[in-house]
C-alpha cells in the first residue's frame, strides 16, 4: 500500500512538472493569435508606450511633447478656474475639461451625456450631474453625441466621431468643406485632429486662458513660460498654446496598467484564464480585431453599426433628430457611402462608464456583446447597404460571450487612472466640478 502511494505521488509530481514546462495552453494560444495578427509577427505591436516615454508616443504636427507641456496641460484639463465665459454667473468657475472626461469613468462622462457649463452636482462617479434651473436646455454646454474616451487618443489622427478635425490623413481631399464649417478654421493650420479640436473645444466649452486672473491671480503664466519659452509673448498664453498643452497631456493618457497590457509585456499571471479565453474570442471568432487594432485597440476607420442616436435617450439636452452628428462621417463629407459611419473608438476601461456608442443606447457590456453577437441593427432608419460588412451574427456560445465580457470588463481595465489627475489646482478649486453641490459630493467642503 505504501509503495502504491509513493508511486501515485511520484506520478503527480511528474505530471505537475510537465504542466509547468508546457505552461498554460491559453497563453500559448493567445500568443500565437497575436503573432498572426501583428504585421511583423511580434506581439509588441499590441503594447502601448509608457506615459512617461514621450519620445515613443505619437505626436501631433508641430507639437513636440515635453514634460513642461504635459505638466501645464494636466493642470489646465482639471482647472475649474478657466470657466470664465460661462453663460450665467452661477456657472463661472464650476466646470473643467474633466467634467465630461472623468478619470474614474474611463475619461468619459459618468452619465448618458456630459454637461460642463450649466451643470451642477457629481454624485458618486459623475452620474449625479444635473442642469442649473436658470439655464435653458439649449444654453448648457452639452454635445449632440456622447463624448469618446480620451484613452489612447494619441493614436487618433482625425478626432470626433465623424473625424472632421485634423488637416491630414483621412481628411486629405476634404479641404473644400472646411470653409462651410466655422469650427474647422483649425484645419487650415495644418494641425492633426487632437490639436485642432482642442482649439475649437476651448471656445465651445467657454474657457479663457489669456486673462490676468488666469495668468497672474491663479499663477499659470510661469507654467506657460516654461512650456513655450520660444513662443512670442503675444501668442504664448492664447488658445493655440493652451491646445498644444492640453493635447500633450491627453496624449499621455495610456492605460498601460490594464491586465492585457501587462500580459503583452510578459506578466502571464496578469489576466485570469477567463480573461485569456475572452481575448481569444476577441482576436478570433468574434472578429473584434478587424476594427480594434494595435495596442490602442482602435483605428482611424469609420463603420456603421446601426445604433440609435443620443436624442433618443432620456436625460439628454441639445440633441435633435436632424443633427448632422447623427449621420457620422457622412454628416461631414456629405457622401452617401459615409452616412451613419462612426469612428472606431478605443475600448479600454469601458467597465467604468456603462454607456456605449455615440448615442449611449447600450447600457452594459453584456448587452454590448449580445448586440454584436446578434448582428441586428437597432436603428430602423439606417439603410442596410450602409451597415458595416463586419456587423453580422457571430454565433458565439454562452461561454464565449461570458469570456468576452470578462476580457472587455477586466482584461482591458486599467485600475489606476487617477494617477493622471493632479493632487490640486493652482486655484485651489474643487475639481472636476466646483459648484456647491459638487463640492459636497466630492468632499471638498
Amino acid at each position: 500500500m505504501k509503495k502504491c502511494l509513493l508511486l501515485a505521488l511520484f506520478a503527480l509530481l511528474v505530471y505537475a512538472c510537465t504542466q509547468d514546462q508546457l505552461g498554460n495552453p491559453l497563453d500559448t494560444q493567445l500568443e500565437k493569435a497575436l503573432e498572426r495578427l501583428a504585421p511583423n509577427r511580434d506581439i509588441r505591436y499590441f503594447q502601448l508606450p509608457e506615459s512617461t516615454d514621450l519620445g515613443s508616443i505619437p505626436q501631433g504636427v508641430g507639437n513636440t511633447l515635453t514634460p513642461e507641456k504635459v505638466a501645464l496641460g494636466k493642470m489646465l484639463f482639471y482647472e475649474t478656474g478657466l470657466g470664465l465665459d460661462a453663460r450665467y454667473e452661477n456657472g463661472r468657475g464650476t466646470y473643467s475639461c474633466a467634467s465630461c472626461h472623468l478619470p474614474t469613468a474611463g475619461f468619459m462622462p459618468g452619465r448618458v451625456q456630459g454637461i460642463a457649463d450649466g451643470g451642477f452636482g457629481f454624485g458618486h462617479n459623475g452620474e449625479g450631474r444635473g442642469k442649473f434651473n436658470n439655464y435653458a436646455g439649449s444654453e448648457i454646454d452639452a454635445q449632440e453625441a456622447r463624448p469618446i474616451s480620451l484613452l489612447n487618443v494619441a493614436f487618433v489622427t482625425n478626432s470626433m466621431w465623424n473625424g472632421k478635425f485634423g488637416a491630414n490623413h483621412v481628411n486629405v481631399g476634404t479641404e473644400h468643406l472646411w470653409d462651410s464649417d466655422p469650427e474647422l478654421e483649425a484645419n487650415k493650420l495644418g494641425l492633426d485632429g487632437l490639436e485642432g479640436q482642442n482649439i475649437e473645444g476651448t471656445i465651445v466649452h467657454r474657457m479663457v486662458f489669456n486673462h490676468p486672473y488666469v495668468l497672474d491671480t491663479l499663477g499659470y503664466r510661469a507654467m506657460f513660460d516654461k512650456a513655450f519659452p520660444d513662443w512670442p509673448l503675444e501668442e504664448r498664453y492664447d488658445r493655440l498654446a493652451a491646445s498644444f498643452a492640453l493635447s500633450a497631456y491627453i496624449r499621455t493618457l495610456l492605460p498601460t496598467k490594464a491586465p492585457f497590457q501587462e500580459w503583452v509585456k510578459g506578466n502571464i499571471a496578469a489576466m485570469s484564464d477567463q480573461e485569456k479565453s475572452g481575448a481569444l474570442v476577441f482576436f478570433g471568432k468574434a472578429g473584434c480585431y478587424r476594427c480594434h487594432k494595435g495596442g490602442a485597440l482602435s483605428s482611424n476607420e469609420f463603420h456603421a453599426l446601426g445604433v440609435k442616436d443620443l436624442y433618443e435617450a432620456e436625460g439628454v439636452f441639445k440633441s435633435f433628430p436632424d443633427s448632422k452628428r447623427n449621420f457620422g462621417r457622412g454628416g461631414f463629407t456629405g457622401k452617401q457611402e459615409d452616412m451613419f459611419r462612426f469612428k472606431v473608438p478605443s475600448i479600454y476601461n469601458m467597465k467604468d462608464s456603462p454607456f456605449y456608442f455615440h448615442g449611449s443606447s447600450i447600457r452594459s457590456l453584456e448587452a454590448l456583446v449580445e448586440y454584436f453577437n446578434n448582428g441586428i441593427p437597432e436603428n430602423p432608419r439606417i439603410p442596410r447597404e450602409n451597415i458595416s460588412p463586419f456587423f453580422h451574427p457571430l454565433h458565439l456560445t454562452e461561454q464565449e460571450k461570458a469570456d468576452l465580457v470578462a476580457f472587455l470588463a477586466d482584461g482591458l481595465r486599467d485600475p489606476d487612472l487617477l494617477r493622471f489627475a493632479p493632487e490640486g489646482l493652482l486655484s485651489g478649486n474643487c475639481f472636476p466640478n466646483n459648484d456647491q453641490v459638487s463640492q459636497v459630493d466630492l468632499g471638498c467642503r
